[in-house]
């Protein structure tokens, strides 16, 4: 497959992650230009990936195979309006904006043409090219125009694909939400060891590394995180003790319940932001 152009709509620092990925991996500066207003974000964006930057959305867009969508999700409504006397019908559009659902962008596109649409949420991760995504892409979206964004959203972590655009809440609640939970874990865990008499940099260290060693473990073998799990537990030891306090303070119906919530407010945030 060829490489396409592909024009990034703002140059955030998820826009200039995705684009460090794709140089890495050996796509041209050429085939990479970026609109921004700020004068600063384009600066850097050319100093660093060497890629061609704009003011005006519209000029990125010239020649264009797949349009990235990078903008923030509360000013999504008016960047897409001003873009739509721009686009071609053959453009791919690929959308990295929580709460934006596939019908509010082909409504503000401009509804009388049908667009073709993938839409992604990446999480927080990738700006260190260590992120998961969800992709969900409309009926209009060809199987090369799928290759084309999977290999866009590959270029910072893993990219997987959904059958149902509702299924993007569920996402949010589980990679897109899910870091600061991990974080949140840090922190006690941090602060605990601490209280035990740790050195706070020392429960720090202790902590994250742990949580680094435990979560290459996960990805790297074969077994289910349960049988993990299991074989580190001894009987009547003291990872069982741990685990008996987690489950006795309600963990894992607490974890269900922390993730419904997310789930749920990314579903309101998508209505309020879709009107």
């Amino acid at each position: 497959m060829s490489t396409p152009r592909i024009a990034f709509i703002g140059g955030g620092n998820m826009a200039a992650s995705l684009i460090g990925g794709l140089r890495a991996q050996g796509i041209p500066a050429t085939s990479i230009c970026a609109s921004d207003p700020g004068a600063d974000n384009r600066a850097e964006l050319q100093a660093t990936h060497g890629i061609e930057t704009f003011a005006d959305n519209g000029q990125a867009l010239a020649g264009a195979d797949v349009v990235v969508l990078a903008v923030k999700p509360q000013v999504m409504q008016a960047v897409c309006r001003g873009l739509a006397g721009h686009l071609q019908a053959n453009q791919l559009i690929v959308s990295i904006a929580a709460g934006i659902n596939c019908t509010s962008l082909q409504d503000w596109l401009g509804a009388q043409t049908p667009r073709a649409i993938v839409r992604c949420m990446p999480n927080t991760p990738s700006l260190l090219r260590q992120g998961v995504s969800g992709l969900f892409a409309n009926a209009q979206v060809s199987d090369a125009q799928k290759q084309q964004a999977e290999q866009l959203l590959s270029a910072v972590g893993l990219a997987l694909w959904l059958d149902k655009e509702a299924l993007i809440d569920a996402v949010t609640a589980v990679s897109g939400s899910g870091p600061a939970y991990f974080f949140l874990m840090i922190e006690a865990m941090t602060a605990a060891g601490e209280q035990l008499g740790l050195p706070r940099e020392t429960a720090a260290q202790l902590t994250l590394h742990t949580a680094l060693g435990a979560a290459r473990m996960a990805c790297e073998s074969d077994l289910e995180a349960a049988e993990l799990r299991r074989r580190v537990t001894s009987p009547n030891g003291t990872t069982e003790a741990a685990i008996k306090a987690f489950q006795a303070g309600g963990f894992e119906p607490l974890v269900q319940q922390a993730m419904n919530a997310a789930a749920h407010r990314s579903a309101e945030l998508a209505e309020q932001l879709g009107n």
